[in-house]
């Protein structure tokens, strides 16, 4: 058998094909028999493959849920729904369990990743495989807890470490720090010469995918639900309901039809063919996903697991032997996804494979003369951002996903499978799954295949980099801009990127940085960009310590509080809902009350039913218009419009949609998006600029907080808005497309002598959190209340107007807070980014959701939720009673708690008095 060493010599040696379009893609079909890393696999235990007949059993008539494909996410999901009740489940398997992608995962279970929902996740999915299903079922699920070592072989890696480490303390996950010497000990096979450290998990392991997935099986049969192989399923029926939405029907087979109003699409590789048999868009590809299994290993029994992420490479104990494995920059695509595959592997393609066999003889150097026992090469489902395809389409009711994975649906399946279970009985998850969330797609992204493409492979080859705070995608830009790009890219605007979008990041005064074609960072026979500005911009991002433009962001924030800045905000999602209904719908839809006169705007929420945080917003009352204009559709009955977060837009557009369907209101919603720009004037002398532009008496009396009009801007109808996001006087500018850069011309003139500069959305982010102010999938998410996070001033509970979510609230309200959103700030000038461990009086109270530095106050400034260890409400006197401190990176910075906004807390700016 050929060693790791020889596979190496021979890779690297031999003549290369040409990397052109060919080598990126596969249309071989896969080979079918290869050896198998697994004591026990369902193709071992089977016996010789079988040319199915029929379905393992028949079909029933009829379901309340129909589950597509037997992997480990769909039997999660099946197991998850049959605990919560839910009878009639189906799972349908074109062929057995497993047969597609799950039966040759490597099954490795990492308990600390960067999010804290993600570490959630995988804590459920732990005590599933480690300990539910074995008591349900008596069956082992072929966990095995050998522990977990991150290799760190530079300062930033190991950083990074720290920073999951103390995330982990919030969750009780254990974790410990080694010095190379350490690592030596409890590793005595590794090189550790290169190493500046390692992070151990002692408590992670790995599971077998058929052990699982026939334990999950058995449990789910146990109550009721029914599994049945050997059944493709080829087709989707739809309905079409009264009000013009469409519906899950049925599910076809060729056995015979499923009738069901609820599809959960499982399929893996394959869910980009199911969802077109329902007309619902599935943003994934499919490419080789490869590991070798070596020989006996002397002395390797009972390691650990490891990830050399800056080698890109695992090593994964099998027994007596490792599983090697990594992800490559330049992973081979499988163009024509074959519906025949099952239980089958490609040939290992060696010239991609080669830099894993490198990384990992350099980290345990007796691989070098290990023989090779057997390749594992498969596919794998991968998305545009690395994370998974979640929730009910928006194109159809009752179709919902679960699937694009990244090759972690093993770890990630028990948890995504409860919340999903969660999602299909109770309408929405428990936990925060925004990230996983179709819904966060634009439909113009979700269908477009090049975007998916190239941010898929970026996604693939950048897995195992460190996951820096302000990173940005290099792949897929320039997809959405707004009239404002150019003008501001000459103006040394630097660019970063939100579900499609363009928007200002910060200004460099170094030239422009314009974001070029994306290069595949070479690989495929492209030529890698070379003096590259946006490039080498984002590089110097790369660190988890103050940037070097860290002061130029500094100017421009003060520069806002001290006389004024301009922020195009272009990219921000501007939805009108109107109609006989609306005030209906708007009453239901919004926390706060909209219904004030026309021309007064409203910060409000949007809740789910259990009163966590699907948004906030503006919303502006329009008077009713019988003509059309560019700022405003015509329309009877009541109008509203709505200002939110352009990253978060289509998922407020899907939620509202959702919700007025359920609701069966009368009502439109328009997407005025695209038509619109959004320029945001704001500090002490925003009201002097904005006077030499604006046809309108910009006085307090004249124009108050938190109003808008129709005015003039140098000669163009725009709707302004008395608003602001940073805690300043200012206004907002909705200006239709066309007029767009004549008046963001006009308005640079005007505030030339008055010192106005250019601000991006990295000074939003510092001037936000100086004043206390609310990001929605930072301090504020699905799972939190508006009560939680102080702000309760926008929920109309003193009325009694019924809206989504009230009752969840006023039960709350009533047995107290759990937990609540805190405010601290740190004297000692360190950067923070979210996810340090919040210490108070000596325990582990929480974990930072966001924070940054607020150059106002000199300050790092930090937000997160704390909880009582003893298990009681947070009150507002165990907050103020406390000590508190900041774990960062290992290190713990004392800290300070704020009921109120550390700057400007009574809100005098906001009205212009300073």
């Amino acid at each position: 058998m050929a060693s790791l060493s020889r596979a190496l010599r021979v890779a690297t040696t031999c003549s290369r094909r040409a990397l052109g379009p060919r080598a990126l893609t596969s249309r071989a079909g896969p080979t079918t028999e290869k050896s198998v890393p697994y004591l026990r696999t369902l193709k071992e235990a089977r016996g010789p493959t079988v040319v199915a007949q029929g379905p393992s059993r028949p079909l029933p008539s009829a379901a309340n849920v129909v589950v597509i494909g037997g992997g480990s996410l769909g039997c999660q999901t099946l197991y998850h729904l049959a605990k919560l009740g839910v009878t009639g489940a189906v799972l349908l398997e074109r062929e057995r369990l497993t047969s597609g992608t799950t039966w040759h995962t490597a099954g490795l279970l990492w308990q600390l990743r960067p999010s804290d929902v993600e570490v959630e996740l995988l804590a459920h999915t732990r005590r599933v495989v480690s300990r539910d299903l074995e008591e349900e079922t008596g069956l082992h699920t072929g966990w095995i807890q050998n522990g977990g070592l991150f290799v760190a072989s530079n300062r930033q890696r190991l950083d990074e470490y720290k920073r999951l480490m103390s995330l982990g303390k919030a969750y009780g996950v254990e974790s410990h720090v080694l010095s190379p010497a350490e690592t030596k000990a409890l590793y005595p096979l590794m090189n550790v010469d290169d190493l500046y450290g390692t992070l151990y998990v002692p408590q992670d392991g790995t599971m077998d995918p058929a052990g699982t997935c026939t334990a999950l099986s058995r449990a789910a049969a146990a109550r009721g639900a029914q599994v049945i192989e050997n059944c493709p399923v080829s087709g989707i029926r739809v309905r079409t309901d009264d009000f013009g939405v469409r519906r899950v029907a049925a599910v076809e087979t060729e056995h015979g039809s499923i009738q069901t109003p609820c599809v959960v699409n499982c399929a893996g590789v394959w869910a980009g063919a199911v969802g077109r048999m329902a007309g619902v868009k599935v943003p994934l590809v499919a490419m080789h996903h490869a590991y070798v299994v070596t020989e006996r290993i002397e002395g390797i029994q009972n390691m650990p697991n490891v990830r050399d992420h800056d080698a890109s490479v695992y090593l994964r104990l099998q027994g007596d032997a490792l599983s090697v494995g990594g992800y490559e920059t330049n992973p081979i695509f499988w163009e024509e996804v074959s519906d025949k595959f099952a239980f089958g592997l490609f040939d290992l393609d060696w010239d991609v494979f080669s830099p894993h066999i490198e990384g990992a003889v350099n980290r345990v150097p007796v691989l070098e003369k290990t023989g090779v026992k057997s390749t594992v090469c498969g596919p794998e489902s991968f998305t545009p951002d690395h994370k998974p395809l979640m929730g009910e389409a928006p194109e159809l009711r009752g179709f919902y996903l679960g699937c694009g994975f990244n090759s972690a649906g093993m770890m990630l399946g028990g948890g995504c499978g409860r919340e999903l279970a969660h999602w299909i009985v109770h309408g929405r998850p428990e936990k925060d799954m925004y990230s996983y969330d179709i819904r966060r797609f634009h439909p113009q992204l979700a269908d477009h295949r090049r975007w998916i493409r190239e941010r898929s492979h970026e996604s693939y080859a950048k897995n195992y980099s460190v996951v820096f705070p302000h990173d940005e995608p290099l792949a897929g830009r320039n997809m959405r801009t707004d009239p404002l790009h150019e003008e501001l890219l000459a103006r040394g605007c630097v660019f970063q990127e939100r579900q499609g979008w363009e928007r200002p990041g910060w200004f460099t005064p170094q030239g422009t940085a314009p974001v070029l074609q994306y290069d595949y960072y070479g690989a495929y026979g492209n030529q890698a960009h070379s003096d590259y500005a946006y490039g080498r911009l984002l590089g110097d991002e790369y660190t988890f310590d103050f940037p070097p433009h860290h002061d130029v962001i500094k100017k421009e924030c003060l520069a806002c509080r001290g006389a004024a800045a301009v922020f195009n905000m272009s990219y921000f999602g501007k939805f009108y809902l109107v109609g006989l209904d609306a005030r209906k719908a708007a009453d239901w839809l919004f926390s706060a009350d909209v219904n004030r006169p026309p021309g007064s705007t409203v910060y409000t929420c949007m809740l789910n039913h259990r009163g966590g945080t699907e948004s906030d917003l503006t919303v502006s009352r329009l008077a009713p218009s019988s003509q059309a204009s560019a700022l405003a559709p015509a329309f009877e009955g009541d109008g509203y419009y709505l200002a939110v977060g352009g990253a978060v837009a289509q998922h407020n557009w899907a939620h509202i949609r959702t919700v007025l369907q359920d609701q069966k209101l009368r009502c439109q919603l328009i997407d005025g998006s695209e038509d619109l720009g959004l320029i945001s004037i704001q500090g002490p002398a925003s009201r002097a600029i904005l006077q030499e532009v604006l046809d309108a008496d910009l006085s307090n009396e004249a124009f108050p907080f938190s109003t808008h009009k129709l005015v003039r801007a140098a000669g163009h109808l725009v709707r302004a808005m008395r608003l602001s996001f940073v805690g300043e006087l200012g206004w907002e500018l909705h200006v239709p497309r066309p007029a767009c850069v004549p008046v963001y011309q006009a308005v640079m003139t005007a505030g030339a002598k008055h010192g106005l500069v250019n601000a991006g959305y990295r000074a939003i982010d510092s001037l936000s959190i100086e004043k206390g102010y609310r990001h929605w999938h930072a301090d504020l998410r699905p799972d939190d209340s508006p009560l939680e996070a102080g702000l309760a001033f926008t929920c109309k509970l003193k009325s009694a107007v019924p809206f989504l979510g009230r009752a969840a609230l006023e039960k709350q309200r009533a047995e107290g807070l759990r937990r609540r959103l805190l405010c601290l700030t740190v004297d000692e000038k360190v950067p923070m980014f979210g996810l340090e461990a919040i210490w108070r009086n000596g325990q582990v109270v929480g974990h930072i959701r966001r924070a940054d530095f607020g150059f106002a106050i000199d300050k790092t400034i930090a937000y997160g939720y704390i909880r009582d260890p003893s298990g009681g409400p947070v009150s507002l006197d165990f907050v103020k009673s406390g000590e508190y401190a900041v774990e960062r990176m290992g290190e713990t910075c004392p800290a300070r708690a704020h009921l109120k906004s550390p700057f400007d807390p009574d809100n005098k700016r906001v009205k212009g008095i300073y």
